[in-house]
């Protein structure tokens, strides 16, 4: 039997904190892939990301990843549909379907 994910009652089955990773994975691989795409907003996102934010989930007193990604789905959404960027757009709809 597999296993049923519960957002609404438990969050059972469900890694947020992962989730927002695959986030963040998305948005240095495009950022790598258009480096246009990265601007001062997005530079002051991703300096409170920490360096290996799959294990700390937080950076010296600001908010956590999971936090940050939710708080920031419009405009996130908006970068990756900029760019048509597939890949970052289903991340983005799971980890805001699921957790945010």
């Amino acid at each position: 039997m597999s296993e049923i994910k519960d957002r609404y009652i438990t969050f059972d089955n469900i890694d947020c904190y992962e989730n927002s990773a695959l986030v963040i994975d998305a948005m240095i691989e495009l950022f790598k892939l258009k480096p246009e795409s990265k601007n001062r907003l997005w530079n002051n996102f991703m300096n409170k990301i920490p360096q290996n934010y799959r294990e700390v989930f937080e950076k010296d007193g600001n908010k956590d990843t999971l936090y940050l990604v939710c708080a920031n789905v419009f405009y996130i959404s908006d970068l990756f549909e900029e760019y048509d960027f597939e890949a970052g757009i289903e991340v983005l709809e799971q980890v805001e379907f699921e957790c945010c």
